[in-house]
Protein backbone atom coordinates (compact mmCIF):
# COMPACT_ATOMS: atom_id res chain seq x y z
CA UNK A 1 0.00 0.00 0.00
CA UNK A 2 1.04 3.56 -0.47
CA UNK A 3 1.50 5.93 2.83
CA UNK A 4 -1.57 7.18 2.55
CA UNK A 5 -3.59 4.50 1.74
CA UNK A 6 -1.79 2.52 4.76
CA UNK A 7 -3.14 5.44 7.02
CA UNK A 8 -6.94 5.82 5.72
CA UNK A 9 -6.81 1.39 5.72
CA UNK A 10 -8.20 1.57 2.15
CA UNK A 11 -7.36 -0.70 -1.16
CA UNK A 12 -4.64 0.66 -3.07
CA UNK A 13 -5.56 -1.03 -7.07
CA UNK A 14 -1.62 0.04 -7.57
CA UNK A 15 0.65 -2.26 -5.21
CA UNK A 16 -2.32 -5.25 -6.14
CA UNK A 17 -2.75 -4.81 -9.73
CA UNK A 18 1.20 -6.56 -10.31
CA UNK A 19 0.04 -9.48 -7.66
CA UNK A 20 -2.66 -10.39 -9.18
CA UNK A 21 -0.84 -10.31 -12.82
CA UNK A 22 1.44 -12.58 -11.45
CA UNK A 23 -1.29 -15.07 -10.14
CA UNK A 24 -2.62 -14.75 -13.57
CA UNK A 25 0.12 -14.99 -15.17
CA UNK A 26 1.45 -18.33 -13.21
CA UNK A 27 -2.03 -19.97 -13.96
CA UNK A 28 -1.64 -19.34 -17.67
CA UNK A 29 1.73 -21.06 -17.09
CA UNK A 30 0.76 -23.76 -15.49
CA UNK A 31 -2.12 -24.10 -18.63
CA UNK A 32 -0.12 -24.07 -21.11
CA UNK A 33 2.86 -26.30 -20.02
CA UNK A 34 0.02 -29.24 -18.45
CA UNK A 35 -2.11 -28.94 -21.59
CA UNK A 36 1.34 -29.54 -23.92
CA UNK A 37 2.00 -32.80 -21.65
CA UNK A 38 -1.61 -33.64 -22.07
CA UNK A 39 -1.61 -33.72 -25.26
CA UNK A 40 1.25 -35.80 -25.59
CA UNK A 41 -0.44 -38.37 -23.42
CA UNK A 42 -3.41 -38.67 -25.42
CA UNK A 43 -1.24 -38.72 -28.49
CA UNK A 44 -1.03 -42.31 -27.66
CA UNK A 45 -4.84 -43.32 -26.23
CA UNK A 46 -3.61 -47.12 -25.46
CA UNK A 47 -0.62 -46.32 -23.02
CA UNK A 48 -2.74 -43.34 -21.69
CA UNK A 49 -5.19 -46.03 -20.46
CA UNK A 50 -2.94 -48.93 -19.38
CA UNK A 51 -0.86 -46.68 -17.33
CA UNK A 52 -4.17 -44.95 -15.76
CA UNK A 53 -5.38 -48.49 -14.71
CA UNK A 54 -2.15 -49.51 -13.60
CA UNK A 55 -2.47 -46.48 -11.18
CA UNK A 56 -6.33 -47.17 -10.45
CA UNK A 57 -5.17 -50.97 -9.27
CA UNK A 58 -1.58 -50.33 -7.68
CA UNK A 59 -3.69 -47.21 -5.57
CA UNK A 60 -6.54 -49.97 -5.08
CA UNK A 61 -3.99 -52.34 -3.63
CA UNK A 62 -4.09 -50.09 -0.27
CA UNK A 63 -8.34 -50.51 0.42
CA UNK A 64 -7.40 -54.08 -0.65
CA UNK A 65 -5.40 -54.52 2.66
CA UNK A 66 -8.07 -52.56 4.49
CA UNK A 67 -10.64 -55.13 3.57
CA UNK A 68 -8.20 -57.72 4.65
CA UNK A 69 -7.78 -56.57 7.96
CA UNK A 70 -11.35 -56.31 8.41
CA UNK A 71 -11.74 -59.98 7.36
CA UNK A 72 -10.04 -60.65 11.13
CA UNK A 73 -11.48 -57.96 13.30
CA UNK A 74 -15.14 -56.01 13.33
CA UNK A 75 -13.81 -52.87 14.20
CA UNK A 76 -10.46 -50.98 13.89
CA UNK A 77 -9.67 -48.26 16.54
CA UNK A 78 -13.50 -48.26 17.31
CA UNK A 79 -14.06 -47.35 13.55
CA UNK A 80 -16.07 -50.06 11.37
CA UNK A 81 -15.37 -50.80 7.97
CA UNK A 82 -17.96 -48.09 6.50
CA UNK A 83 -16.04 -45.47 8.26
CA UNK A 84 -12.85 -46.28 7.86
CA UNK A 85 -13.87 -46.61 3.60
CA UNK A 86 -14.98 -43.13 4.57
CA UNK A 87 -12.06 -41.76 5.99
CA UNK A 88 -10.04 -43.77 3.06
CA UNK A 89 -12.30 -42.20 0.20
CA UNK A 90 -11.71 -38.04 1.99
CA UNK A 91 -8.07 -38.88 1.75
CA UNK A 92 -7.59 -40.52 -1.56
CA UNK A 93 -9.58 -38.38 -3.73
CA UNK A 94 -7.90 -35.31 -1.96
CA UNK A 95 -4.19 -36.53 -2.14
CA UNK A 96 -5.10 -37.51 -5.94
CA UNK A 97 -6.38 -34.25 -6.58
CA UNK A 98 -3.27 -32.46 -5.08
CA UNK A 99 -1.08 -35.35 -6.82
CA UNK A 100 -2.75 -34.76 -10.15
CA UNK A 101 -2.52 -31.17 -10.36
CA UNK A 102 1.08 -30.51 -8.77
CA UNK A 103 2.55 -34.02 -8.20
CA UNK A 104 5.77 -33.17 -10.39
CA UNK A 105 7.10 -31.32 -7.99
CA UNK A 106 8.86 -34.10 -6.42
CA UNK A 107 10.90 -34.44 -9.39
CA UNK A 108 12.39 -30.84 -8.08
CA UNK A 109 15.08 -32.50 -6.31
CA UNK A 110 16.53 -34.53 -9.17
CA UNK A 111 16.57 -31.00 -11.97
CA UNK A 112 18.37 -28.89 -8.77
CA UNK A 113 20.53 -31.32 -8.74
CA UNK A 114 21.66 -31.96 -12.46
CA UNK A 115 21.31 -28.66 -13.19
CA UNK A 116 18.20 -28.67 -15.13
CA UNK A 117 16.56 -26.23 -13.17
CA UNK A 118 18.73 -23.34 -14.63
CA UNK A 119 16.56 -24.05 -17.77
CA UNK A 120 13.30 -22.64 -16.05
CA UNK A 121 15.03 -20.22 -14.56
CA UNK A 122 15.76 -18.09 -17.80
CA UNK A 123 12.16 -18.30 -19.43
CA UNK A 124 10.02 -15.47 -18.98
CA UNK A 125 7.31 -17.36 -16.87
CA UNK A 126 6.91 -18.15 -13.20
CA UNK A 127 9.33 -21.05 -11.71
CA UNK A 128 6.70 -22.78 -9.64
CA UNK A 129 4.15 -22.78 -12.28
CA UNK A 130 6.60 -24.17 -15.10
CA UNK A 131 7.80 -26.80 -12.43
CA UNK A 132 4.35 -28.27 -11.04
CA UNK A 133 3.17 -28.22 -15.14
CA UNK A 134 6.05 -29.88 -16.09
CA UNK A 135 5.32 -33.88 -17.16
CA UNK A 136 1.91 -33.30 -16.04
CA UNK A 137 0.88 -37.09 -15.07
CA UNK A 138 -2.88 -37.49 -16.45
CA UNK A 139 -2.53 -40.83 -15.80
CA UNK A 140 -2.87 -39.91 -11.66
CA UNK A 141 -6.74 -39.82 -13.04
CA UNK A 142 -6.67 -43.69 -11.86
CA UNK A 143 -5.73 -42.74 -7.92
CA UNK A 144 -8.94 -39.61 -7.89
CA UNK A 145 -11.42 -42.33 -9.66
CA UNK A 146 -10.30 -45.24 -6.78
CA UNK A 147 -10.73 -42.82 -4.16
CA UNK A 148 -13.98 -41.85 -5.58
CA UNK A 149 -15.17 -45.26 -5.83
CA UNK A 150 -14.30 -46.18 -2.33
CA UNK A 151 -16.00 -42.59 -1.40
CA UNK A 152 -19.29 -43.61 -3.12
CA UNK A 153 -19.14 -47.03 -1.46
CA UNK A 154 -19.08 -45.59 1.66
CA UNK A 155 -21.22 -43.46 1.43
CA UNK A 156 -24.27 -45.92 0.13
CA UNK A 157 -23.24 -47.97 3.13
CA UNK A 158 -22.58 -46.60 5.90
CA UNK A 159 -25.32 -44.31 8.84
CA UNK A 160 -25.30 -41.02 8.41
CA UNK A 161 -27.53 -38.71 10.16
CA UNK A 162 -27.26 -35.66 7.47
CA UNK A 163 -28.11 -32.29 7.55
CA UNK A 164 -27.40 -29.30 5.61
CA UNK A 165 -24.11 -28.50 7.17
CA UNK A 166 -22.78 -31.84 6.77
CA UNK A 167 -23.78 -32.26 3.09
CA UNK A 168 -21.32 -28.99 2.45
CA UNK A 169 -18.58 -30.02 4.44
CA UNK A 170 -18.06 -32.91 1.92
CA UNK A 171 -17.42 -30.98 -1.33
CA UNK A 172 -15.33 -28.52 1.32
CA UNK A 173 -13.09 -30.36 2.57
CA UNK A 174 -12.46 -32.45 -0.53
CA UNK A 175 -10.98 -29.36 -1.89
CA UNK A 176 -9.45 -27.95 1.19
CA UNK A 177 -7.92 -31.39 1.79
CA UNK A 178 -6.48 -31.10 -2.07
CA UNK A 179 -4.97 -27.27 -1.20
CA UNK A 180 -3.37 -29.12 1.98
CA UNK A 181 -1.32 -31.61 0.21
CA UNK A 182 -0.53 -29.41 -2.60
CA UNK A 183 0.98 -27.06 -0.13
CA UNK A 184 2.70 -30.21 1.56
CA UNK A 185 4.13 -30.31 -2.06
CA UNK A 186 5.30 -26.98 -2.63
CA UNK A 187 6.75 -26.93 1.09
CA UNK A 188 8.71 -29.97 0.19
CA UNK A 189 10.02 -29.08 -2.72
CA UNK A 190 11.68 -25.68 -1.49
CA UNK A 191 13.20 -27.98 1.25
CA UNK A 192 14.79 -30.33 -1.55
CA UNK A 193 16.34 -26.70 -2.57
CA UNK A 194 18.84 -26.87 0.63
CA UNK A 195 19.05 -30.71 0.42
CA UNK A 196 19.17 -31.45 -3.22
CA UNK A 197 18.35 -35.50 -3.01
CA UNK A 198 15.29 -35.17 -0.12
CA UNK A 199 12.32 -36.73 -2.07
CA UNK A 200 12.00 -39.69 0.16
CA UNK A 201 11.98 -37.53 3.15
CA UNK A 202 9.05 -35.18 0.80
CA UNK A 203 7.22 -38.58 0.32
CA UNK A 204 7.21 -39.04 3.94
CA UNK A 205 4.75 -36.12 4.40
CA UNK A 206 2.77 -36.56 0.89
CA UNK A 207 2.36 -40.23 0.11
CA UNK A 208 3.01 -41.45 4.01
CA UNK A 209 0.56 -39.00 5.19
CA UNK A 210 -2.38 -39.88 2.71
CA UNK A 211 -1.63 -43.92 4.13
CA UNK A 212 -1.51 -42.64 7.59
CA UNK A 213 -5.00 -40.37 7.35
CA UNK A 214 -6.57 -43.78 5.68
CA UNK A 215 -6.88 -44.98 9.16
CA UNK A 216 -9.04 -43.29 12.05
CA UNK A 217 -7.05 -41.24 14.71
CA UNK A 218 -7.85 -43.61 17.60
CA UNK A 219 -5.34 -46.46 16.41
CA UNK A 220 -2.39 -43.63 16.58
CA UNK A 221 -0.57 -42.42 19.81
CA UNK A 222 -1.79 -38.66 20.71
CA UNK A 223 1.64 -37.12 20.31
CA UNK A 224 1.19 -38.23 16.40
CA UNK A 225 -2.56 -36.60 16.50
CA UNK A 226 -1.51 -33.62 17.92
CA UNK A 227 1.91 -33.13 15.37
CA UNK A 228 -0.59 -34.48 12.60
CA UNK A 229 -3.13 -30.93 13.61
CA UNK A 230 -0.89 -28.63 15.30
CA UNK A 231 2.11 -28.97 12.91
CA UNK A 232 1.66 -30.60 9.81
CA UNK A 233 -2.11 -29.80 9.70
CA UNK A 234 -3.08 -33.35 7.61
CA UNK A 235 -6.09 -33.83 10.44
CA UNK A 236 -7.80 -31.26 8.38
CA UNK A 237 -8.13 -33.72 5.28
CA UNK A 238 -10.36 -36.15 6.71
CA UNK A 239 -10.08 -37.00 10.36
CA UNK A 240 -11.54 -33.71 11.56
CA UNK A 241 -14.37 -33.52 8.80
CA UNK A 242 -15.23 -37.40 9.00
CA UNK A 243 -15.61 -37.22 13.03
CA UNK A 244 -18.25 -34.43 12.47
CA UNK A 245 -20.10 -35.95 9.45
CA UNK A 246 -19.69 -39.66 11.43
CA UNK A 247 -21.24 -38.20 15.06
CA UNK A 248 -17.74 -38.98 15.94
CA UNK A 249 -15.41 -37.50 19.20
CA UNK A 250 -11.77 -36.58 18.58
CA UNK A 251 -9.12 -38.04 20.18
CA UNK A 252 -8.02 -34.46 21.08
CA UNK A 253 -11.09 -33.28 22.30
CA UNK A 254 -11.41 -30.38 20.41
CA UNK A 255 -14.91 -28.05 19.76
CA UNK A 256 -17.17 -29.31 16.99
CA UNK A 257 -16.84 -26.10 15.04
CA UNK A 258 -12.99 -27.02 14.29
CA UNK A 259 -14.37 -29.40 11.63
CA UNK A 260 -15.77 -26.54 9.18
CA UNK A 261 -12.00 -24.75 9.47
CA UNK A 262 -9.97 -26.96 6.49
CA UNK A 263 -10.15 -24.06 4.01
CA UNK A 264 -8.74 -21.97 6.97
CA UNK A 265 -6.24 -24.30 7.10
CA UNK A 266 -5.44 -24.92 3.85
CA UNK A 267 -5.10 -20.72 3.24
CA UNK A 268 -2.34 -21.38 6.01
CA UNK A 269 -0.67 -23.90 4.67
CA UNK A 270 -0.56 -22.23 1.00
CA UNK A 271 0.33 -19.04 2.45
CA UNK A 272 3.97 -20.34 4.67
CA UNK A 273 4.41 -22.90 1.18
CA UNK A 274 4.29 -19.68 -0.87
CA UNK A 275 6.94 -18.58 1.36
CA UNK A 276 9.03 -21.18 1.92
CA UNK A 277 9.20 -21.74 -1.68
CA UNK A 278 10.30 -17.84 -2.50
CA UNK A 279 12.99 -18.33 0.26
CA UNK A 280 14.04 -21.91 -1.40
CA UNK A 281 14.49 -20.01 -4.56
CA UNK A 282 15.92 -17.16 -3.77
CA UNK A 283 19.13 -19.24 -2.13
CA UNK A 284 19.32 -22.00 -5.49
CA UNK A 285 22.76 -20.63 -6.98
CA UNK A 286 23.02 -23.31 -9.76
CA UNK A 287 24.20 -26.97 -10.01
CA UNK A 288 28.05 -27.07 -8.34
CA UNK A 289 27.87 -24.24 -6.45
Amino acid sequence: MTEAAGRAGTFDPVVWEPRRGRVIEGLRTYGLVAGMWIRSTMAYRTSFVLTAFGNFAMTALDFVAILLMFSRVDALGGWSLSEVAFLYGLSGVSFGLADLAIGSMERLGQRVRDGTLDTLLVRPAPVLAQVAGDRFGLRRLGRVVQGLMVLGYALVVVDIDWTAAKVLLLPVALLSGAGIFCAVFVAAGAFQFAAQDASEVANAFTYGGTTMLQYPPTVFALDLVRGATFVVPLAFVNWLPAGYVLDRPYPLDLPGWVAFTPPLAAAACCALAGLAWRAGLRSYRSTGS
